[in-house]
């Protein structure tokens, strides 16, 4: 039986949308409310504001792909439904970024891994970031609210073989694991998430708050970049928008302006920032854009004599967070470990080499199972960041420089990795370094990663979790925002997303963002109504 795809469905029921690239003359769009990005932050927004009477107008850049779209496979998802068609790099080009660019945002393509803020995290920004009124016991209704809405729940089904190296190598050597919560209803467990789901069953924007706006009367706005934000003295007076084609890589010519009340911005990291500073947006201390985390990831690979099949099944169902917290919040390095889902196109990059050595490596692929470490960024002074930097042409890039003591954690997370495969059984393991191949034993393992030089380009980096470069807290000198997402310097602006977070989080950031914009929305709603 075919599932029902609820945009069509929708569309077809009268919701109103508007397609960039399709425009024959300009447009002008009124609303109560505008919101820049479709993601986590912006969808939920949306709904939380056209639930209390407000007409919102949501601002997409990429395109409107639903159910019926997502065919499982990589050529079509990947330069579809992500930033740079899966090519956003860091500047140096030495860490791949991935994000979502399509309605619905990176809630569309990321793993379904829900994660409330680590309390250690909210402590953190209250104490040493001037942030006030999400501490643990503040966030917790917010967060149980997003989790009913969305699903959220700890996956029942037994985890994949790919996940199950984690419970089972944990387990052995007496190190802490757990399931992770997904926010999913009736999943068949396919695997294939980061394509976009076809059968609606992964509780992301694009069918949960952005046809519950559409249905209040809210509308949407696809294929058109927010270009700048038009200031008049301390506050926004629309935005200009352009048309992008089908494809979503050049403009048509084609310009809308959206004018509204208030302004609301969820672009994520890098692309919160990158708006305000094309905009020239007031900004008396410098804090724009700087101070963007990554929780960037290193990765080992290990071969067993069973098949994994490590591209089916829910994509991350166990992680452990044993080397977490181990040294405080400020201490070394950090790092939470899971697993990516290994489908063949995003795995022979990972594994590397090329020719005859990248077939032979992709032969095992059934037996291959990858670990990821994320590193914790943001809480030590001598950690590594980025700074969003614009382009010529006024596209967004992050400069990440790495630093000792994160090439320190990256080291250390090898090492863990690699102990952990092996008492789960692994015949072989490699860490995922230009100079490292498959060694047989973990004292072999050992050698190789002591001896490694870590550095870019030859350590193999990526990250799915960009955060930052908004920051929130009270002393204007060193954040964007306020502590309610309310912009320092221009009244009618607020920004809901990760870009707010003043350190990384230590955990996949869905949630976090869903919590903190659903209480943000929440005040905003009451503010705007008095």
């Amino acid at each position: 039986m075919p599932v029902p795809d609820l945009f069509r469905d929708g569309l077809a029921r009268g919701w109103k949308t508007h397609n960039g690239s399709r425009l024959d003359s300009d447009l002008t769009l009124e609303a109560d409310v505008a919101i820049v990005g479709s993601g986590a932050g912006g969808g939920t927004t949306a709904e939380i504001l056209s639930a209390a009477g407000f007409k919102v107008l949501l601002i997409e850049e990429g395109p409107l792909k639903t159910s019926s779209d997502f065919k499982m496979q990589e050529a079509e998802a990947y330069p579809s439904l992500y930033q740079e068609g899966i090519g956003r790099m860091s500047k140096d080009g030495a860490i791949t970024i991935l994000q979502g660019r399509a309605v619905g945002g990176t809630t569309l393509v990321n793993w379904t891994s829900s994660f409330r803020t680590p309390e250690p995290t909210l402590e953190h920004w209250a104490k040493e970031h001037n942030v006030k009124g999400h501490g643990v016991a503040e966030m917790a209704p917010w967060f149980e609210k997003m989790e009913q809405r969305l699903g959220v729940a700890p996956w029942v089904i037994p985890p994949n073989p790919n996940n199950d190296v984690i419970r089972s190598g944990c387990e052995k050597l007496g190190l802490h694991w757990k399931v992770i919560p997904r926010n999913v209803r009736g999943c068949w467990n396919l695997g294939y998430c980061g394509m976009g789901c076809p059968t609606n069953a992964k509780q992301s924007m694009l069918v949960t708050t952005i046809p519950a706006t559409l249905d209040k009367g809210g509308e949407l706005l696809y294929l058109a970049r927010a270009e700048r934000l038009l200031l008049d003295g301390d506050k926004v007076s629309g935005i200009e928008c352009l048309g992008l084609d089908e494809r979503c890589v050049a403009p048509t010519g084609r310009k809308i302006t959206v004018k509204a009340k208030h302004y609301v911005l969820a672009g994520g990291g890098i692309n919160s920032p990158a708006l305000l500073l094309r905009s020239q947006a007031p900004d008396p201390h410098q804090r724009v854009g700087k101070r963007t985390f990554l929780h960037v990831v290193n990765f080992s690979a290990g071969l067993f004599e069973q098949v994994i099949n490590p591209f089916y099944g829910a994509p991350q169902s166990i992680y452990s967070d044993h080397f977490q917290w181990d040294d405080g919040a400020t201490g070394r390095m950090s790092y939470k470990l899971e697993v990516p889902p290994l489908q063949p196109a995003l795995t022979s990059t990972l594994l590397g080499r090329f020719g005859v050595d990248n077939a032979l490596r992709m032969e095992q692929l059934p037996h291959t199972n990858v670990i990821l470490a994320l590193m914790r960024d943001g809480f030590h002074p001598d950690s590594a960041e980025g700074t969003v930097e614009l382009r010529d042409d006024g596209s967004p890039v992050l400069d990440y420089r790495m630093t000792d003591y994160t090439w320190d954690g990256v080291r250390r997370a090898f090492h863990t990795m690699a102990e952990i495969q092996f008492a789960a059984g692994a015949k072989a393991v490699m860490p995922l370094h230009n100079d490292a191949g498959y060694v047989k034993s973990l004292g072999e393992a050992k050698q190789v990663i002591d001896g490694l030089s870590l550095e870019l380009y030859r350590t193999r980096l990526g990250s799915a979790h960009v955060m930052g470069g908004c920051a929130m807290g009270e002393d204007a000198k060193l954040a964007v925002t306020d502590s309610l997402g309310r912009h320092h310097q221009l009244q009618n602006l607020s920004i809901h997303d990760g870009s707010l977070f003043p350190t990384s989080i230590g955990a996949n950031p869905q949630l976090s963002v869903y919590g903190l914009t659903a209480q943000l929305a929440s005040a905003l709603a009451e503010r705007l109504k008095s």
